[in-house]
């Protein structure tokens, strides 16, 4: 009885010495499903930096002996030295789908991270001075959030007089700031009745120390998961953009949805050009919604064991 007891108060002591954050590490490690969300993400992060180094040719780069073979009811499939073969325009179909993911990341790492600054700035403020500040921004924030996410990303898209990546960025990007901006206003006030926040007010420090050293790095938490879930949500939007023709259409630049928009014209012919694709964009969204998902778990306190 008194070994059983030892084991226990030894056990619960291992529990109580480590930190959310270590905690939320090991749970991570057991979790299948992050687990997978790990590898997907992992894998396509890494074809999107070494892609032109594992892309065997340029992506506006046009082939004679691809293009010999092409017909109007007849698009090359494999080849040697074409992995998948060609695409509507005698260019290595491979090599595009690779160099695409380069683009479709930087367009989802940029438009997340300038959301998540710019959502970040203003949930701060409203949570921090409250009063008629918040009033006005959550007012902002509640007729944008009211805005279906892609209805508002092509609506801002199409202002642009000429359609292009920095365009589609800013788009999508306009349309996180809110997402943020109201989880972390909300994560604000939460603090601004906690006991530390409490007794350094007590103490007479400055609101603006309060703010930074106190609430905003406690509230970031929960923001910083929804980045990762936003990142999936921004790779759709921007693939999306591009699909309805409101993205980048420079064929140097191959990128996943306006690929899958040049194919419609040829599913009866070859509907790998939209299968490849699509899949690719579908992995990448469900490989980050993964992660996010059980990186939410992870960090919850009331599923500590």
């Amino acid at each position: 009885m008194t070994s059983l007891l030892t084991r226990r108060r030894d056990k619960i002591d291992d529990l109580g010495g480590r930190s959310l954050t270590a905690d939320a590490l090991i749970r991570l490690r057991r979790n299948p499903v992050a687990i997978v969300g790990a590898v997907i993400v992992g894998l396509f992060v890494l074809v999107s930096i070494f892609a032109p180094l594992l892309a065997p040719h340029g992506p506006a780069e046009v082939f004679p002996e691809l293009q010999r073979n092409l017909r109007p009811d007849s698009i090359p499939g494999a080849l040697p030295g074409f992995p998948l073969g060609s695409d509507q325009n005698g260019r290595d179909f491979f090599s595009r789908l690779l160099l695409a993911s380069r683009q479709t990341l930087f367009v989802g790492v940029f438009a997340t991270l300038i959301g998540l600054v710019f959502g970040v700035l203003i949930g701060a403020i409203a949570g921090a001075f409250g009063g008629w500040v918040d009033t006005v921004l959550m007012r902002v924030t509640d007729v944008l959030l009211s805005i279906p996410s892609l209805l508002l990303a092509i609506s801002i898209a199409a202002l642009a007089a000429r359609p292009s990546q920095t365009t589609v960025i800013i788009a999508v990007a306009l349309v996180n700031v809110p997402i943020f901006a109201r989880l972390l206003r909300g994560a604000m006030l939460a603090q601004r009745e906690s006991d530390h926040v409490l007794a350094a007010t007590s103490l007479g420090v400055r609101r603006g120390a309060i703010v930074v050293r106190h609430m905003l790095p406690n509230a970031m938490g929960p923001v910083i998961v929804q980045a990762t879930l936003t990142l999936a949500t921004s790779i759709l939007d921007a693939a999306a953009l591009s699909f309805l023709g409101l993205g980048d259409g420079d064929p140097a630049r191959a990128e996943w949805g306006l690929m899958l928009a040049n194919a419609q014209s040829y599913l009866d012919v070859r509907p790998a050009l939209a299968f490849y694709p699509a899949i690719a964009i579908i992995l990448v969204a469900l490989g980050f919604t993964l992660l996010g998902e059980a990186l939410r778990e992870a960090l919850d306190p009331k599923g500590r064991r």
